[in-house]
């Protein structure tokens, strides 16, 4: 019987258990015994053919590609030769014909092939494709001049491939229904992949990892994460394995042991130099507005220069709308709105804002928000005869996106992007009878734009330029009403980038990746005093020209990736040359295991830098400076990371064992408080670690645990304590978490948990020295263990046929607990070392509400 279908793009569903659980480790190596044992009890056909040819001396005749793959039980030993025959017919898809007494033909089941059709068409201009290449089982064709195809394959051949020079490949499953009409197939063109997504589904729905070792995250099709409700950027890499932020923030993020500033953020190829809103707890990046984002902890591409420790990657919508979409939301934080606007046929504009509510309303969220950044600073720890009163904080951002497709070889968008948070407080006091009020206020602003053109010039051949301009601000006004005395501080950063990339394809296997980069940073700092007078500016500028090559290495039959670049860098106001090779290996060892190798080195000319703890009023204290080869010398750095993975019946088990050393690292970039707080010194660090992730996925659900070590220790040759553990050294971190996901609606719910950070405690027999506190062994100390666990709920769904919904519920740190992030000591007026302690978000809920056209 021939059967017309339906083509789909989804896998077929399979029904497995709907349990929730949120899994030990023993249902782990029970559910992976069995999988072994269900794999092992399996053979090929051929060699059961084998067997039965002795037991029953019949010969089978066929042709090898009709037996391919084929693998099945082996019949039971007491059956007889007919009933073998039924056994083999009933556990294949192949018909078994006795042609005399000495031989069986074997030849396949005709009543289980099936007719499908469909009409391709290319997704960005609607024209049917003439001459792609149909692949199915055991039949392949070709698509005709309108794009139109109709193939005969095997009712179990449930994924065939479509092909085309010029487009991506595509797979599609039959759908086993009767439909008269033809399916509608869109190919996407080709473009050069330098990266190819190997693992889905990584921790939960949307995460991915490359063959070159990036870790991706796609936001059109996302899963759930515990305590998050929104698809923040910044918030979600902190759940991957060898990422954590030690004071809980966006704008910290310590990838595998490094500071935030050693880290590369890029919104459309423009460097940024701001992460946060409400002063790093919010990420400045509105989640309505980014489509993908990639972290490359190790193995980067020569492309990518200007930090020692990862590299983030964020991109909004790639793709032309054709139709007027527009949406707004609000959580209790803040309100949101987009519109996406086709302005003709080849370009569309997208604009999204998003504003803080506090002038409006103050939320629990807010207050718990506001109650973390006021912690041991000028907001809440003034003088005993000054009070601070009328907070007012505010935040907004304003994106703006225009894509425009001249033609299907060429592309041109343009970016802009604003971020603005405001904090302003009085302080009042009482001087000779008089009261007094004035105004405290910190500002952290930035501004960027950038325009990109890409060219395809052939299929072998494609460029691209990008020039950005990105611009930072953060301002402080401190009043000291005692001392009738103003002190204003500016940190701004002026950065101008133009990069030119190109890509030639050499052969089917073989592509290059060159290109040039030039980029001129500026930094100003400034302190002003007006009693006394007192003035004290300082402006540098760095430019760095960098060139970059890469060779990748793909064969057809992706059994391996290999990445081998290196990049040359020149920068001139020192007269230094960097050459800095990097390498990202992918070996698949079989249908289950790969191997993966990774290493790199590179270089930063800037980095965050703590003069005084009470800077900036003590909110954000660090600021950024420019290299200048003395006091702050460039920071380099060498890494080299080897890695296993399995993934087999929805098992994932990885594991990746690193070592890292970054070189010519200042002191005052590091946050010392007790011991070296105002110490200058020029040292390194380094860390060895293994990162080891263990994730089970079912059909609707996700249960993963992760585990990362790390041994990361200072070495500063000028310090009384010359080696000791680094300010970030999180010896032992775990994170437990399940995602369940049902149609529209997600659950998670996940535990983190790691070792206290180091610290360093006064002498107990005689703590001060000289009117000074002395303090013990640098880091020799730990702070109180970390445990926080958060949920969140998630319901998509349509209100209209043409309105979509999004409600959300979360609780960030559900048990309350009070976990310490830092501490330091002071002395008080009895000449006592006092103890203050910085404390992370207590239990904080939050919700979100959205509508979109």
């Amino acid at each position: 019987m021939i059967k017309k279908v339906q083509l789909h793009s989804k896998r077929p569903r399979n029904k497995t258990a709907n349990i929730f659980c949120l899994g030990v480790l023993l249902f782990f190596l029970g559910s992976f015994i069995i999988s072994g044992q269900e794999d092992s009890n399996t053979e090929p056909l051929s060699t059961v053919f084998t067997v039965l040819e002795k037991r029953f001396e019949y010969k089978f005749t066929f042709a090898n590609e009709i037996i391919e793959g084929v693998r099945l039980v082996p019949p039971p030993e007491n059956l007889s030769f007919e009933e073998t025959l039924s056994y083999l017919k009933a556990n294949t898809n192949l018909t078994f014909t006795i042609i005399n007494q000495t031989f069986v033909s074997v030849n396949k089941d005709r009543t289980s092939l099936i007719t499908i059709c469909g009409q391709i068409r290319d997704i960005e201009t609607g024209k049917g494709i003439e001459g792609a290449e149909i692949i199915g089982t055991p039949r392949s064709t070709i698509s005709n001049e309108n794009g139109f195809f109709q193939i005969e394959v095997s009712a179990s051949n449930v994924v065939f491939l479509i092909n085309h020079i010029g487009y991506q490949p595509l797979n599609f499953a039959p759908d086993q229904k009767q439909d008269e009409n033809c399916e509608e197939i869109l190919l996407t063109p080709q473009t050069f992949n330098l990266q190819e997504v190997i693992l889905k589904n990584y921790i939960t729905k949307g995460i991915g990892k490359t063959d070159t070792g990036a870790l991706t995250i796609d936001y059109s099709n996302f899963g759930s994460l515990p305590g998050l409700i929104e698809a923040d950027v910044l918030q979600t890499i902190q759940a991957l394995p060898g990422v954590q932020s030690v004071d809980e923030t966006v704008s910290n993020i310590n990838v595998r042991g490094g500071t935030h500033d050693q880290n590369l953020i890029l919104w459309d190829g423009i460097k940024m130099y701001q992460s946060g809103h409400f002063f790093g707890l919010i990420s400045v990046f509105n989640p309505n507005i980014t489509a993908k984002a990639s972290l490359l902890k190790n193995g980067t591409s020569p492309e990518h220069s200007g930090a020692v420790s990862s590299t983030i990657v964020m991109n909004s919508q790639k793709n032309i709308n054709d139709t007027l979409s527009f949406g707004f939301g609000a959580n209790l934080i803040n309100v949101d709105g987009f519109i996406d606007i086709p302005t003709s046929k080849k370009s569309s504009l997208q604009i999204s804002a998003r504003k803080s509510i506090s002038n409006l309303y103050e939320t629990p969220t807010y207050s718990r928000y506001f109650d973390r950044i006021a912690q041991d600073n000028e907001l809440d720890n003034n003088d005993q005869n000054v009070m601070n009163s009328d907070f007012e904080f505010d935040f907004y951002d304003t994106n703006l996106r225009w894509n425009y497709h001249i033609s299907e070889n060429d592309k041109v968008r343009l970016n802009f992007l604003l971020i603005n948070n405001d904090l302003v407080f009085s302080e009042n006091a009482t001087i000779n009878n008089i009261e007094t009020s004035r105004q405290s206020n910190i500002s952290q602003n930035s501004i960027a734009a950038g325009i990109w053109y890409h060219r395809k010039w052939s299929d072998k051949f494609e460029s691209s330029i990008q020039l950005y301009e990105t611009n930072y601000e953060l301002k402080a006004t401190n009043v000291n009403l005692l001392q009738t005395q103003r002190f204003l501080q500016k940190n701004v950063v002026s950065e101008t980038g133009v990069t030119l990339k190109t890509i030639y394809k050499l052969n089917q296997n073989l592509s290059l990746l060159n290109g040039y980069q030039f980029v001129e940073t500026g930094i100003t700092n400034l302190n002003d005093i007006d009693t006394p007078i007192f003035v004290d500016q300082e402006v540098r500028v760095v430019r760095n020209h960098g060139v970059f090559s890469e060779l990748i290495y793909k064969p057809q039959q992706k059994s391996k990736t290999i990445h081998l670049g290196v990049r040359y860098s020149f920068i001139d106001k020192f007269n230094k040359h960097i050459i800095e090779p990097r390498l990202s290996y992918n070996q698949k060892l079989n249908s289950y295991w790969s191997l993966e190798i990774l290493g790199e080195m590179k270089h930063q000319t800037s980095s965050q830098i703590i003069n005084f703890q009470n800077d900036f009023l003590g909110i954000e204290n660090r600021r950024w400076f420019l290299s200048d080869e003395e006091e702050i010398p460039i920071v380099t750095s060498n890494q080299v990371s080897i890695g296993l993975q399995y993934n087999k019946k929805g098992w994932l088990i990885a594991g990746e064992t690193y070592y890292k050393k970054v070189n010519d690292i200042t002191a005052r970039s590091q946050g010392f408080q007790n011991k070296f707080e105002f110490q200058r010194g020029i040292g390194d660090y380094a860390v060895s670690g293994l990162d080891v992730l263990v994730n089970k996925r079912f059909e609707n659900i996700s249960t993963w645990l992760s585990y990362s070590f790390a041994d990361n220790n200072y070495t500063f040759n000028t310090f009384e304590d010359t080696n000791f553990p680094n300010n970030t050294d999180i010896t032992h971190a775990i994170t437990f978490g399940s995602s369940y996901t049902l149609r529209g609606f997600k659950l998670s719910a996940g535990i983190n948990w790691n070792s206290g950070l180091p610290t360093t405690q006064p002498l107990t027999a005689d703590p001060v020295l000289d009117g000074n506190i002395d303090f013990g062994e640098a880091n020799a100390d730990r702070l109180k263990n970390y445990f926080r666990f958060d949920i969140s709920a998630i319901y998509d769904f349509q209100l209209t046929k043409n309105i979509k919904a999004h409600a959300g519920a979360s609780i960030w740190n559900l048990t309350n607990n009070r976990n310490v992030i830092g501490n330091y000591y002071r002395l008080n007026d009895q000449n006592i070392p006092l103890e203050m302690t910085k404390s992370a978000l207590r239990l904080t809920p939050n919700a979100v509400f959205r509508i979109s056209f």
